[in-house]
């Protein structure tokens, strides 16, 4: 079956699954405003098969629609409710949340049986894995076009069960925390506490990298979610407006951004 896929979101998940798929397939974007249309636009400038709209009736043609945007229950649980009500009733739903309830984000969705949770990793574009979270009602079908559809997108499904954090963030954000606080305790400089896991453990990305790429305010977020404190480094960052790569400056500072 070919999903006539949908994503509801400006960000950079949205954005970054919208490019990978737009390799596919054709797909329709749901904005919230035409200034959020706009930066879209911007950031998927070399991509011709996607399509932003800020009117939620604009999914109503699509058969598998994915939300993605902020980390926050309730507002994702409003947005699903509203899609909810334009979709077909075969049209799957499904959230790229990284830490809530899939069982709670389903039941606000009013398909609970057509509902999943695909958390796709940031930059979509080099991520290989999705956690596949199911909730307990989920069909058998939904759990097939599901995996269909990673596998469309080149993405490798594992299916995870649907606790704080999946099994990524669950096992990561101690560490990435840690990070933090070691930084808090000793005085180290990010640079170095990032370069003792790069040249010392063969990491890709030092751990207060991966934050700053993440996002702050989307790691406290996360951590507030799976029960994982927040180190006053992170809180007192997020406060300033520093948020990482986004904002140009978090633990390190960047350029260009």
């Amino acid at each position: 079956m070919q999903e006539r896929l949908g994503i509801a979101g400006g960000g950079a998940i949205a954005c970054g699954l919208a490019g990978v798929a737009a390799g596919h397939t054709d797909v329709v974007m749901l904005v919230r405003s035409p200034a959020g249309a706009q930066r879209a636009s911007e950031r998927l400038a070399d991509t011709t098969r996607v399509r932003i709209e800020v009117e939620p009736e604009a999914l109503a043609g699509c058969s598998f629609v994915v939300e993605a945007i902020a980390e926050d229950e309730r507002s994702k649980a409003l947005l699903l409710t509203a899609l909810h009500g334009v979709l077909a009733e075969d049209a799957i739903l499904a959230t790229t949340t990284s830490s809530l309830s899939v069982a709670r984000l389903a039941q606000a969705s009013g398909r609970p049986e057509r509902f999943v949770g695909l958390h796709v990793f940031n930059p979509v574009d080099k991520m290989d894995l999705v956690e596949l979270a199911l909730p307990p009602q989920a069909r058998d079908s939904t759990r097939e076009r599901a995996r269909a559809l990673c596998e469309l997108l080149e993405k490798t499904a594992i299916e995870v069960p649907d606790r704080p954090g999946f099994v990524v963030n669950a096992l990561l954000f101690p560490y990435l925390f840690g990070a933090a606080r070691l930084v808090e305790q000793t005085g180290m400089t990010a640079h170095d506490v990032d370069a003792c896991m790069t040249l010392g453990a063969g990491h890709r990305m030092g751990p207060l990298a991966v934050l700053d790429l993440v996002g702050l305010d989307v790691a406290a977020a996360i951590g507030g979610a799976i029960g994982e404190p927040v180190p006053d480094s992170v809180r007192e960052r997020v406060a300033s407006g520093a948020l990482g790569r986004k904002s140009g400056r978090g633990f390190h500072t960047y350029e260009n951004c």
